[in-house]
């Protein structure tokens, strides 16, 4: 099976939403409902494959990473590592960039509803997947492949999940295309952490060990090793999604869980380290060039465990996290578009300049003189081009560095050949990666009283950073030298109990505001869901 079968179903199933009650339509496009379904190929592509398209997206609030006002914006610029300043006229889009920042976003904002639709609507078309599975699974109950798809779709289905229990917590499970909505109930987040623990664990024995990072069958799919990555992050931020009253103990997770690998019993710790070992065991290793994950070719990384296929002929998904990044003059000087806006926030680049500069400093910000693909200079009305680090503020706007200011995102190779003006790229937009097993590995350790220093020291020493010895606030930090711009900040800050602390521009936030509220025109639609804890005493916009 090549990329393009896995990329393109024959037919694109009818999407879903959280409250559909029945499918009464049929797309226009679609063949004989039994003509779709003749063979295995045809089963897979119309029940599993068709859902890999919904991974990256094309447009606002679409895929996991990667488009603007998405969920990749939620964790991102909520955190300490990034914001999108306001420059005069640009980026203050009604003060939503700076109310997301300071942690003052309302019930109706529209990056949450819109992340919040997506996250269902693929759920919806899982479901209408694993709905069709089950009914040929009666037909024909000795066809040894239908188990495996089944499997495939409801680890996929348990992934999404995954990121609306990270985000919202106290959200609906909805396991059917058929539900109605008077029988769509809220489940608690303890609830909802079991339920995506329980459906990875039936998945995995049934996926193929294969790295999905590399182009052939399994480009890009659920395996197992992306399975065991997301066990790993559950069990590791068990603490958190374990807890069902996050507005208590000043922000501190204080969750309990524990889980059994293997037929053993483990605590969150134990068992985050099992998950890691796992996915060591099936290959994964350090790129000894850590810009390789990140390069034109990065499928060819050693690292990578799951990434958003980038093609701009085969897989249409867009990258605008580059694009908006970059001064107009910068991006124009590679023929592409920049919207000048992302950089990096103070309290990043203290971290990044901490005992010296980190090695990964240059191959994480432009910042400085910019230079074009020629090597002179890029020039910005005659005068030579120079981002401002220092100069970054939440507003600058008025400031002689308005345009300027702030260090821009350079983590990923620019693609000279992009097109769409630099939105379609050939840099495959990486998820998950082996370095984040290491660093988890690292943590789990050291909470369970263990040392960490050796899987902290791979990383530190892949780049020529000197060693430090794993504590948890190094780990922290090394967290956002690794993964600066990749959307984990957030999850980190809250595990850690510091994403309400005060930094630059933001004071102090409140407990409750490290989940998101559930989106005001869904509380409208069902009356048996209620909003998240303290949220309906706000009225920001």
């Amino acid at each position: 099976m090549n990329k393009n079968i896995i990329i393109y179903s024959t037919i694109i199933a009818l999407l879903l939403t959280l409250f559909s009650c029945s499918l009464d339509e049929n797309p226009v496009d679609q063949m004989p409902e039994e003509e779709a379904y003749k063979s295995s190929v045809l089963i897979y592509l119309n029940t599993v494959a068709n859902l890999y398209t919904e991974v990256g997206g094309t447009g606002g609030s679409q895929g996991l990473a990667g488009t603007d006002r998405g969920v990749y914006d939620l964790n991102t610029f909520t955190a300490d590592e990034a914001l999108l300043p306001t420059r005069g006229g640009d980026w203050f889009d009604g003060g939503l960039w700076q109310d997301m920042f300071k942690h003052n976003w309302s019930i109706d904002n529209s990056i949450i509803k819109g992340s919040w639709d997506y996250l269902y609507r693929v759920i919806g078309k899982s479901n209408q997947s694993l709905d069709k599975l089950n009914e040929l699974i009666e037909l024909d109950p000795e066809n040894t492949l239908l188990p495996v798809y089944q499997a495939e779709v409801k680890a996929f289905r348990a992934m999404y999940y995954y990121y609306l229990l990270d985000l919202y917590a106290r959200v609906p499970i909805v396991e059917s295309s058929s539900v109605k909505i008077s029988d769509v109930k809220q489940s608690s987040r303890s609830e909802v952490f079991e339920f995506v623990v329980k459906e990875l664990e039936e998945s995995i024995p049934y996926l193929i060990s294969a790295n999905s990072s590399k182009f052939g069958e399994y480009y890009g799919r659920m395996t197992k090793p992306v399975a065991y990555f997301l066990m790993a992050k559950l069990a590791l931020n068990s603490q958190v999604y374990a807890d069902n009253d996050w507005t208590d103990n000043n922000g501190t997770p204080n969750g309990q869980a524990n889980f059994t690998v293997d037929g053993t019993q483990m605590n969150a710790w134990e068992a985050t380290i099992a998950y890691c070992d796992k996915i060591t065991d099936l290959g994964y290793k350090l790129e000894p060039n850590f810009s390789a994950n990140f390069s034109v070719t990065n499928e060819l990384s050693s690292e990578n465990i799951f990434v958003i296929p980038m093609d701009p002929i085969n897989y249409e998904a867009r990258n605008m996290n580059l694009v908006r990044s970059r001064h107009y003059a910068h991006a124009k000087a590679f023929s592409q578009d920049g919207w000048n806006g992302a950089s990096a926030t103070k309290e990043a680049l203290a971290i990044f300049r901490k005992d010296g500069v980190d090695p990964r400093t240059e191959m994480t910000y432009f910042m400085g003189k910019v230079y074009g693909p020629d090597g002179n200079p890029v020039l910005d009305e005659d005068v030579e081009l120079e981002y401002k680090p220092d100069a970054i503020a939440l507003d600058v706007s008025g400031k002689e560095e308005e345009k300027t200011a702030g260090a821009r995102m350079a983590k990923y190779e620019f693609d000279t050949n992009a097109q769409s003006a630099g939105q379609l790229v050939r840099n495959d937009w990486v998820l998950f990666r082996y370095a984040d097993v290491l660093l988890m590995k690292s943590e789990a350790l050291v909470r369970n009283g263990q040392n960490g220093d050796a899987e902290l020291q791979k990383v530190r020493s892949r780049v020529g950073a000197p060693a430090r010895p794993a504590t948890l606030n190094n780990i922290l930090d090394e967290r956002l030298l690794e993964f600066a711009w990749e959307g984990l900040r957030r999850q980190d800050l809250i595990r850690f109990g510091k994403f309400h602390q005060p930094i630059t521009d933001r004071p102090v936030s409140a407990p409750f505001r490290t989940v998101f509220p559930i989106p005001a025109d869904v509380l409208s639609l069902n009356t048996n869901l209620s909003q998240n804890p303290e949220y309906q005493q706000t009225n920001q916009n």
